[in-house]
């Protein structure tokens, strides 16, 4: 993977507590300039889980496993991609 380049990064968790706004305020703890046009969220089938994309300018390798260490380490992530 050549740097810088754009990422997507899929976080689910529970569709509740507004889920989306809890992992933009997470990420933007390693990409200060990440705005709410670069998140997108989307309900389960059954509106039980809810899945946030997110789109952002990577700098680096380092700074892609900070963002996954960070997001895997708390409660409310289920599941990230």
């Amino acid at each position: 993977m050549d740097f810088p380049t754009v990422f997507r990064l899929r976080v689910i968790g529970a569709n509740q507590d507004d889920f989306a706004t809890f992992v933009m305020v997470e990420v933007r703890k390693h990409v200060p300039d990440l705005t709410e046009d670069g998140i997108e969220a989307r309900p389960s089938n059954g509106g039980k889980y809810l899945a946030v994309k997110v789109s952002f300018v990577a700098e680096s390798r380092e700074q892609l496993d900070a963002i996954y260490a960070h997001l895997s380490a708390q409660d409310r992530v289920i599941y990230l991609l």
